[in-house]
């Protein structure tokens, strides 16, 4: 499940966490949202975002037999 999470301070600081979203592509679901939040100060990446993406490739092999009765 990809889940992002906020944390609001109050002095404004915002806390964001990404979980689910493996690779890099969770810097470009966050991209929009942190332009509007404002000036990025620090950034820390979690193992998630180091993990690689696995695609799964499967070939389906059919073999139909007849057999006369």
């Amino acid at each position: 499940m990809e889940t992002l999470e906020f944390v609001i301070y109050p002095d404004g600081r915002v806390l964001e966490k990404v979980t689910g979203i493996v690779g890099t592509s969770c810097a470009e679901v966050t991209a929009a949202i942190e332009a509007q939040l404002g000036q990025v100060l620090k950034q820390e990446q979690t193992s998630e975002f180091f993990a690689k993406v696995h695609q799964q490739h499967e070939a389906v092999t059919t073999q139909a037999t007849f057999s006369e009765w």
